[in-house]
Formats: structure tokens, C-alpha cells, sequence
């Protein structure tokens, strides 16, 4: 053999056992393919469709040794929180992972918008080709055509995105105000769901699909009648989500379990009672759009994590309202817009009123914690001063429990003269901070104590909370680090 041929063959023999090149045989594929649930692909078809047009492109090239797909996984979502994508590309970096190259069945499977432009130099850093239909093979990242049909077609993927985004929009948009038509979801809380004949698209009643409508709910109806009618009558949230506990009656989570597994169904919260109030289709008009979804950066830290949906609420004109009434009202509109301005017709407090919002100032807000339940102590304004206090796990929902310890009450003022003396006890003199001293006229030196603005600085500083204990009435200030720095001090 002469010395070139020993040479090429050393070569190609090296090129071979390198993690970069070629393996023995051909190259070793890992298949990527995503399929997203909400345009009613079948998650099986997809992948086997995708499967087999990756395995055509890289015939005669090498085999597919590994799959990775995701399942309801938009295209928008970046591959790092894409599940499968994210795993693929964790084992990028192993030398041993027996892969060559990665290969998709179609590009928007894979790639949206700049996405490409993310991946591309992950890719190549560790030397892993990248094979697709539409480059006719493999992707040279090297090459400003390849680079160049790639950014075409995340662009074209993106438009393709955003139009049937208006377009559905605007379709459901003019079946709500138009038809009043019920565009799906869970039922609101009084409401059930009643066959409203064939779906009005062909396609769909072929496929068997039927319309749905909202009718009052025999078992629920009634209580969202009550709900409304207390609130007219001046009672507060607190108060109705308290009676309808006392009175034992489901709240929607519990109604309808089925639904609602994400939730604990216990018992009614101001929340739930809130939400009744403010739901305009007890009013019988369909009404959409009450929400939309906002495209937020996942991590600003980190730009290749791409964007997240974040749900926001829309302000009332941006609600979509059905032109005729759709389904049989609980309230009427007139009672409904009553309910709404029950807050606003108490108007803002006066501007001489010393409790007012703007003239309140918390000092010790955060740093008080209750002995009996070990949560933080709320801010609270008692006969016009600042004062802090905890329900003891009472909430305003749930009926009062007579066994139940009063509401633990500490006014700031008998706290914050107490400061100076704290700070002493707890830093030392002689180890606490210099401070400037002061001469007497005997020619004695003494310290200036600190201010109560300086102790609840240095409290902050080191995170030191001060827990109040309303049986015996102390104060105890302790570090979250070290508890030997703890003292007991009387507040009372």
C-alpha cells in the first residue's frame, strides 16, 4: 500500500470514530416532529406521516436512531420549552450520544419565526447537521442561500400563524355578535349545556360534532338569582360568600367536579362570589373576548426561551356582546350594571379624612410576624393609626369558629418606641455600629441612641423579623440565620 493510500484510509478511519463525523454504515439520525393538538390532527397520523418523510429524505445516507416528538406543543413555543425538543438538545454536548444529525419531516415543525436563527449555531457549535425536505438534504450553515430560504420560511411560517390567527378571530367575533353562538368552555356557574341541534359547519355535522347552548342550571340557577339580590340589597362579598358556606351550599367547583378538577371545590371564596357578580352572560347575551392573550418574553435573561401566553382581562369595550339576547337571562342588564356600580357609587373618601389611602404610612410592613400562626401580620388602620394585625387562619368566607383565638391587634406606635432599646440589645454596645457621641456637662461621653427609622433599616438589612406574640404581649426579634440572636422584649 503506498503512503497516500495509508494515509486516506487512516483518515477515514479517524473520521469515523470522531464524534463529528460520519459514522461507520452512514449517519446516524435523530428524528424531530411535533404535532399541536389544537388543529385536530390526529397525533398518531401526524407522526407517522412525519416519520416516513424523514425516513425518505435520508435514505441511502444513514438510519433513524432515535425519535423525539412533541404532542400539543405549538410551533411559537421555543425548543427549550418544548419537552422533547429540549431533551434532544440536551444531549447535544455528550460525546457519546450516537447521533449524527438531526432530521425533521417538515420545517414548521420545527422552526417559527427566528427560531432557526437560535438553533443554527447550537447545532453547529457541536457539530450536528441539520436535515430537512426543503433544503433537499442537508442545511449548511455555512451557506447564505441555505441561511436565506431558512429565514423565508420562518417568516412564512410566522404569516401563516398570524392570518389564521385574524381570521379565526374575526370569525368568532362575528359568530358571537351576530349569532349570539356559544363558542365552548366551561359552562358559568348556574348554566348547563344543552343541544342546540348540527354544528352549523358542514364539515363539523358531518363529522357528527353538535351545537351547544346555555340553559339555567335547575340545581344552581337560583343561587346566582340570591347572589345578585343580596349584593343589591348593600350586603357585602364577604358576607354572601359567608352565607352561602353557613348554608351549605356547593360552590361552582364543587358543582361541577368534572370540570373543574384543577380546583379543591372546599367551599365558596370571595373570588368565586366575585366572579358571578362580574359575569355578563347571566345577563343572557353571549358575550366573548372578556380575555386575551398576551405574548410575554419567558425569561428576559434568556431571549432563546422565546415568548410565553400571558391571559390579561380586557376592559368592557373591548368585549364582544351579542346584538339579541342568546340564552334565557338569571339577572337583568338593568340589575347587572347596578351590581357593577354598587363599589363606585361609595365615591373616594374625602380629602380631609385622615384615613384616607394616600395619608397612610406602614413602617414596619413585612417585618411582623404572629407567634400563635407564624404567618406575617397584616397593615391595618385602627382609630387613625397604623396598627398590624392576623385573623389567626380566619378568613371573611368560612363562619367564624367560637373555639377560634380573638384577632391579634399591635398598634405601631407601642412597637416602634420600643426600637431604640431593641437595636441596643440586639447589636451591643459595644459591638454595634459607631455612632456620634455626645458630651454632658459633668464631661461625661454617652451614645446617642439610634432613631426608630435607623433600627427599622438595620432590621431590614440584616432580615430580621420581629414576631408578636398577643398572649403574653412580647416582642421577640431573632435573624433568620442565626436564633441565638434572639431577644424577648415586652411590647405591651
Amino acid at each position: 500500500m503506498t503512503a497516500d493510500g495509508g494515509l486516506a484510509a487512516w483518515a477515514e478511519r479517524s473520521s469515523r470514530r470522531s464524534p463529528g463525523g460520519p459514522a461507520r454504515g452512514g449517519l446516524r439520525f435523530a428524528f424531530y416532529g411535533r404535532v399541536s393538538t389544537e388543529d385536530w390532527q390526529d397525533p398518531v397520523t401526524s407522526r407517522s406521516r412525519q416519520l416516513e418523510q424523514a425516513q425518505v429524505l435520508v435514505r441511502g445516507h444513514g438510519m433513524i436512531v432515535a425519535e423525539f416528538f412533541d404532542t400539543g406543543q405549538s410551533r411559537t413555543v421555543a425548543w427549550g420549552r418544548r419537552p422533547q425538543a429540549a431533551a434532544l438538545v440536551a444531549q447535544l454536548s455528550d460525546n457519546d450520544r450516537g447521533r449524527d444529525a438531526i432530521v425533521v419531516g417538515e420545517y414548521e415543525r420545527a422552526f417559527y419565526g427566528a427560531q432557526y436563527a437560535a438553533m443554527a449555531p447550537l447545532f453547529e457549535h457541536y457539530r450536528v447537521q441539520l436535515w430537512m425536505p426543503e433544503a433537499g438534504g442537508r442545511v449548511d450553515f455555512a451557506s447564505e442561500h441555505d441561511e436565506q430560504t431558512m429565514t423565508v420560511l420562518g417568516l412564512s411560517s410566522k404569516r401563516e400563524i398570524t392570518r389564521t390567527s385574524i381570521r379565526v378571530r374575526t370569525a368568532m367575533a362575528v359568530q358571537v355578535r351576530e349569532q349570539g353562538r356559544y363558542l365552548g368552555g366551561r359552562p358559568p356557574y348556574g348554566y348547563r349545556l344543552a343541544d342546540a341541534g348540527p354544528h352549523p359547519n358542514k364539515a363539523h355535522a358531518a363529522w357528527g360534532r353538535r351545537a351547544h347552548r346555555l340553559e339555567p342550571d335547575p340545581h344552581t340557577a337560583h343561587v346566582v338569582q340570591w347572589i345578585f339580590a343580596q349584593r343589591l340589597a348593600g350586603h357585602s362579598v364577604a358576607r354572601i360568600a359567608r352565607a352561602l358556606n353557613e348554608a351549605g351550599i356547593l360552590c361552582p367547583s364543587a358543582a361541577d367536579p368534572d370540570r373543574n378538577p384543577h380546583r379543591s371545590g372546599a367551599a365558596w371564596t370571595l373570588g368565586a362570589v366575585t366572579s358571578v357578580l362580574r359575569n355578563p352572560r347571566y345577563t343572557g347575551r353571549q358575550v366573548w373576548n372578556r380575555q386575551r392573550t398576551d405574548k410575554d418574553l419567558a425569561d428576559p435573561g434568556d431571549l432563546s426561551l422565546g415568548h410565553k401566553s400571558v391571559q390579561r382581562w380586557n376592559l368592557p369595550d373591548g368585549w364582544v356582546i351579542s346584538r339579541t339576547p342568546a340564552h334565557p337571562a338569571l339577572v337583568s342588564e338593568a340589575d347587572f350594571i347596578a351590581v357593577q356600580d354598587v363599589n363606585s357609587a361609595r365615591g373616594p373618601s374625602p380629602r380631609s379624612d385622615l384615613v384616607a389611602p394616600q395619608r397612610r404610612r406602614y413602617l414596619l410592613a413585612g417585618l411582623l410576624a404572629c407567634a400563635a400562626c407564624g404567618r406575617r401580620m397584616e397593615s391595618a388602620w385602627s382609630n387613625g393609626k397604623a396598627a398590624y394585625r392576623c385573623h389567626l387562619g380566619h378568613t371573611t368566607a368560612t363562619p367564624r369558629d367560637p373555639a377560634r383565638p380573638k384577632n391579634a391587634y399591635i398598634r405601631e406606635d407601642r412597637i416602634v418606641s420600643h426600637l431604640p432599646v431593641l437595636h441596643l440589645l440586639l447589636t451591643g454596645r459595644e459591638h454595634g455600629p459607631r455612632r456620634r457621641r455626645r458630651r454632658t456637662r459633668g464631661g461625661i461621653d454617652v451614645q446617642q441612641p439610634a432613631s426608630a427609622h435607623e433600627v427599622i433599616n438595620y432590621l431590614r438589612e440584616q432580615q430580621i423579623t420581629l414576631t408578636y406574640d398577643p398572649a403574653s404581649g412580647t416582642l421577640r426579634a431573632a435573624t433568620a440565620g442565626d436564633a441565638a440572636q434572639s431577644i424577648t422584649l415586652k411590647a405591651s
